[in-house]
């Protein structure tokens, strides 16, 4: 018998899931990469990705509230413009999300290797086999973790998370002793010009170090008056992490001996591969290595487990979407866990290992992906806004007619920016699954809608990609460069533009959102009232 989901996370909760997300292995090698790609203009890169991502957040932040949902990130574009388009987004989130737990688990071996080298390969950044099996035994206790009750695995965040930030405030109160003015003048502030900026949100690593938002609308249907606490929660997790972010890429530019830049900022990655515990190593702070280290082992290990809780409620939701095997939307009875879905998590997770990558192989491609599957939900809020105007918003987002846009145009950028060799294939494969299911068509519950609404309703994503593809081979981030700076990014976003309206206008005429109870293994417990959870359907 499939059991229920239960209202179990508060406002700490959630919002330590949100920072506990974004501070993973993203500020740990991030910093240097930044410093080579932009120099000391990096530190605007960080406040231009946490602009994007902030303005994402509020945009779901409408949708949260309205509809919390397991898994939301792949059900609103159900809700709003079908199936094809959920069955689209739950591809390219499942390929982010469980790829994530991989690279986190990478992340912290890789770290690791500095107290016990034998873990990593000799000149490489590729496990051994006992550092491989000590990723496999992270891997299973993240899922032991998230096996018993999302109440074990929000106590075990809480806990993870309150080391994990004393560590980066230690290290921005210690490098800024060592600040040299200097250091922003030797090679000039920008000497990559505004193409280093804007490709660091992608290459660099922060627009990867950002994208912690989804798991807290993952958990939706386990939030307490989720109405308040999700808003609350995505706001403060942005707000708190673009703070601090920037403030340790600022004590990092500070803190680089000058004569490490006598061959310019591209030459900082050699010198400082593990930014900050190699900075601290050079500077001959030794405790504070230590330190990095030991966070650095942690930090990861936190996100790493956070995504293998907003995993299984990404499977579930797409599963619930009739485009994926309903089996995974059995729910255990006892724990109010898709225990299904978390198994198919963890095997998904301990494949991304195999092929022995490095943090910096796979980066700019999950940056890519993550934000492909945020930048419908503007489009989503549009489309429900023109067809459901009736639907209670208990957190309506003002300006919208000016976010929407703005927050595609932004997302679109960002996958741009992505560079000629991410943005070819990982699209390409995107307009490969739509083909895909177009063949498979007779096998998917039409829930209501022909296969011609459905492309109807979906055409506009796949206009984006084939458009972002023919813009990113002529432009200027990998490809022939037939169109230069700045204007492959003013013409990219022109046609970003042109796609969010009309994605707003296509969406189905009548929303596909089911009552929260209609499905008997979706309906929520609340602990603390119990009582189960009414929510809105739109008629």
């Amino acid at each position: 018998m499939s059991g229920k989901f239960k209202k179990q996370l508060s406002l700490l909760d959630l919002t330590f899931i949100g920072l506990g997300a974004i501070f993973g292995s993203g500020w740990l090698f991030a910093a240097s990469h930044v410093s080579a790609i932009a120099g000391p203009a990096g530190i605007l890169s960080w406040f231009l990705g946490g602009f994007a991502v902030l303005l994402l957040g509020i945009v779901y932040c409408e949708l949260g509230a309205a509809l919390p949902r397991a898994g939301g990130v792949v059900r609103y574009p159900v809700y709003s413009h079908g199936p094809l388009l959920g069955y689209l987004m739950g591809f390219i989130t499942l390929i982010a999300f469980s790829s994530l737990i991989a690279i986190e688990v990478v992340a912290s071996r890789q770290y690791a290797a500095a107290w016990f080298p034998s873990l990593t390969q000799t000149g490489s950044s590729n496990p051994t086999v006992l550092g491989w099996l000590v990723q496999f035994a992270l891997l299973g206790l993240f899922f032991f973790l998230n096996y018993r009750s999302v109440k074990t695995f929000a106590k075990a965040n809480n806990l993870i998370s309150v080391f994990k930030f004393i560590v980066p405030l230690l290290v921005i109160g210690v490098l800024f002793t060592f600040f040299k003015p200097a250091n922003f003048e030797v090679q000039g502030f920008a000497p990559f010009g505004l193409t280093g900026v804007e490709m660091a949100v992608s290459a660099g690593g922060i627009i990867f170090a950002y994208l912690g938002l989804t798991p807290i609308i993952s958990v939706a249907s386990e939030v307490k008056n989720p109405q308040r606490t999700i808003p609350i929660a995505l706001i403060l997790s942005v707000l708190l992490s673009t703070a601090i972010y920037a403030l340790l890429q600022l004590a990092f530019l500070g803190s680089v001996p000058t004569d490490m830049l006598s061959d310019g900022w591209a030459s900082v990655t050699q010198h400082l591969a593990l930014p900050y515990r190699d900075i601290a190593l050079a500077l001959g702070v030794g405790w504070l290595a230590y330190l990095v280290v030991a966070d650095a082992v942690i930090s990861p290990s936190g996100c790493g487990n956070i995504y293998m809780n907003a995993t299984p409620r990404v499977i579930y939701g797409w599963a619930q979407t009739g485009t994926f095997f309903r089996y995974f939307t059995r729910i255990d009875e006892a724990s109010g866990i898709p225990r299904p879905a978390l198994w198919l998590t963890f095997g998904l997770a301990v494949f991304w290992t195999l092929p022995f990558p490095s943090w910096e192989a796979l980066i700019n491609v999950v940056s890519a992906a993550l934000v492909l599957s945020y930048a419908v939900a503007p489009v989503s809020v549009a489309a429900l806004r023109r067809n459901a105007p009736d639907m209670p918003r208990p957190f309506r987002v003002k300006g919208m007619g000016v976010l929407g846009p703005l927050s595609f145009i932004i997302a679109a950028l960002i996958v741009y920016w992505s560079g000629w060799s991410t943005v070819s294939w990982l699209l390409a494969l995107q307009i490969l699954m739509f083909v895909l299911y177009l063949l498979c068509s007779r096998f998917v519950p039409t829930q209501h809608l022909s296969l011609a609404q459905q492309v109807r309703c979906s055409a506009w994503l796949i206009g984006f990609y084939a458009l972002t593809i023919l813009w990113s081979w002529l432009g200027s981030f990998g490809g022939l460069g037939v169109i230069g700076h700045p204007l492959d990014t003013l013409v990219v976003a022109i046609s970003a533009l042109g796609v969010y309206y009309w994605g707003a206008a296509t969406g189905v005429p009548a929303p596909l959102v089911r009552l929260e109870g209609e499905d008997e293994s979706e309906t929520c417990i609340d602990d603390s009232h119990t009582r189960p959870v009414a929510a809105t359907a739109i008629s």
